[in-house]
């Protein structure tokens, strides 16, 4: 039987690792089996890198430290070698570079994981991690509204064009601002009141 010190000193650990999980958008569990040791070092980088850790855990602690944070469904995700990576800052890019070193690394596999709180399975990661990265996202988004803009002008160019072929006078009008009203305060008015 375990002795009382080393009772406590579990009870210690999932209750680290409990807190360490309350505070990710991002934990996955992936099995590490046929890693070498320079793949699993720059794995570990890159990760760091994206702001995510990465951790081999005993099965027992991490089942216990999901139990302690509420989270269920991925007790039978626990069998076997198991690294769990998380993250609080981004669950993107970590999700990025686990699923490309699985793609490149035939035994490496994603188990399973939770996302902001949400149990996801291991092909909702991967569904996932083959979306464009936020700033693709945003370059193609200004690329469509710059593409918009440019069809506009060039389309009133022509119109431009047109007018001036059939002899009319083009004119931009530009509306005219609306005065300004000023309003006399409450102070003012007691004053006018005086001098009269």
């Amino acid at each position: 039987m375990a002795s009382e010190k080393i009772l406590n000193q579990k009870k210690e650990e999932v209750s680290k690792l409990a807190e360490q999980m309350k505070e990710a958008k991002l934990i996955l569990l992936t099995d590490y089996r046929g890693i070498n040791v320079t793949d699993d070092t720059t794995l570990r980088r890159d990760l760091r890198s994206a702001g995510a850790k990465y951790n081999i855990i005993k099965n027992n602690i991490t089942k216990r430290a999901l139990a302690e944070c509420g989270i269920e469904g991925l007790e039978e995700k626990l069998e076997g070698p198991t690294a769990v990576v998380m993250s609080t800052e981004d669950y993107l890019e970590p999700s990025k570079i686990i699923y490309k070193f699985s793609k490149d690394n035939e035994y490496y596999k994603i188990k399973g994981g939770v996302i902001d709180g949400k149990v996801m399975t291991a092909e909702e990661i991967v569904t996932l991690a083959k979306l464009p990265s936020r700033e693709t996202l945003l370059s193609m988004l200004a690329g469509a509204l710059l593409g918009n803009i440019s069809k506009i002008a060039v389309a009133l160019d022509q119109v431009r064009i047109q007018k001036e072929e059939a002899g009319e006078k083009v004119t931009v009008s530009v509306p005219a601002e609306e005065p300004a009203v000023v309003e006399e305060s409450a102070t003012t008015e007691a004053e006018n009141t005086e001098e009269a």
